[in-house]
């Protein structure tokens, strides 16, 4: 039977076709030290052609999350793979690393070459951000695991820094300043909570106007709510930031002690994984204007104010600890880059009960 694995739900065919579709977009995220191409047992990266000392690579693996099911529901599926390559580079970024290379994996019910390729073409253009290389990938076709709209989403990325630049967080220091920078919305974490406020408690759809909504009107904060965003699903759908080329000139410079990527847990859970024990972090809250989308799902679920730091970013998407004496500079710095950075609090000192205290 030729056609047997066909028969059992898998096809080969369509899997070259996805091989061939995203081969333009693996090519547009070549970097040095990349050998070969795509289509190996294994991707091949030249470490030492880039001439550091003593490298230390610095790993992370992540996914999209239940935000896929929002792209789904929005039939929008070419930025999901800007997110999760954020959610890796900037991972290893908090730790003071360069990202080298990533790699992709996508598990399927069917293979659609043409929904495929929008995801690629995402994971492609969240690459070119983070000057990170697409060496390689995997697409599994799983019937009987997915329904056939079905699909997931993971990566895995490496980065590198000299050993003596890892950023720790073991210099920070009572009275150190702490400076926010501004996410793009709600980026990959807590998706389900979003998803159970607005879709099955409000009643909204991803199709639902902006003008719908009383927190969008005459808002000032920016953010998701630009010119490009209209609809719910838009301003959901805006990718994760990618803060690698902000963060780069900060670490050229010593500038930054520790690092925070606000991701699931919030402000709570992250922000202490930066900070040595005894100490803990004072944020003022009312430092930086909070997106209305967290407003908008506050209000839809009837969430505790305090658990909504808990679970989201707020408008923060990374929080540096740096010396009261470099903040200006810091800030000043990210300016630069074209990063809008905000004092929002310091380093104080805990009774080992609460690691971050808000004022």
């Amino acid at each position: 039977m030729p056609k047997a694995y066909e028969q059992a739900g898998v096809s080969v065919e369509a899997g070259y076709e996805v091989v061939r579709r995203i081969k333009s977009h693996v090519a547009r995220t070549n970097r040095p030290g990349v050998v070969g191409g795509i289509g190996g047992f294994g991707g091949l990266f030249d470490l030492a052609s880039l001439g550091y000392k003593e490298p230390m690579l610095v790993s992370g693996t992540d996914g999209v999350g239940t935000k896929l099911m929002v792209a789904k529901m929005a039939g929008k599926h070419d930025t999901i793979g800007i997110d999760c390559v954020a959610m890796c580079v900037n991972d290893i970024a908090a730790q003071g690393a360069q990202p080298l290379f990533f790699l992709d994996y996508i598990a399927c019910g069917k293979n659609d070459p043409a929904l495929l390729e929008q995801v690629v073409s995402g994971v492609a253009d969240g690459c070119v951000q983070a000057d990170s290389a697409l060496i390689g990938g995997e697409t599994a076709e799983m019937p009987g695991m997915y329904a056939p709209d079905e699909y997931d989403l993971a990566g895995f990325a490496v980065g590198v820094a000299e050993k003596s630049a890892i950023v720790d967080g073991s210099g920070i220091r009572e009275g150190d300043t702490l400076i926010g920078l501004e996410s793009s919305g709600v980026h990959s974490n807590g998706f389900s909570l979003v998803r159970e406020a607005l879709f099955n408690e409000a009643g909204y759809g991803v199709d639902t106007s902006l003008a719908a909504l009383p927190e969008f009107k005459d808002s000032e904060n920016g953010h998701a709510d630009d010119d490009h965003a209209t609809t719910l699903g838009d301003v959901l759908l805006t990718p994760t930031k990618i803060y690698v080329h902000a963060l780069k000139p900060l670490f050229a410079a010593g500038l930054v002690k520790g690092v925070a990527h606000i991701t699931g847990g919030g402000f709570i859970e992250n922000i202490p994984r930066m900070i040595p024990d005894g100490l803990a972090a004072s944020i003022k809250v009312g430092t930086w204007n909070i997106p209305p989308i967290f407003e908008v799902i506050e209000r839809a679920g009837s969430i505790d104010h305090t658990e909504m730091f808990n679970v989201f970013n707020m408008g923060i998407g990374m929080v540096l600890a740096v010396d009261p004496a470099k903040a200006e500079q810091t800030l000043a710095t990210l300016e630069s880059t074209g990063e809008t950075g905000h004092i929002i609090g310091s380093i104080v000192t805990s009774d080992e009960r609460k690691r971050v205290v808000f004022i």
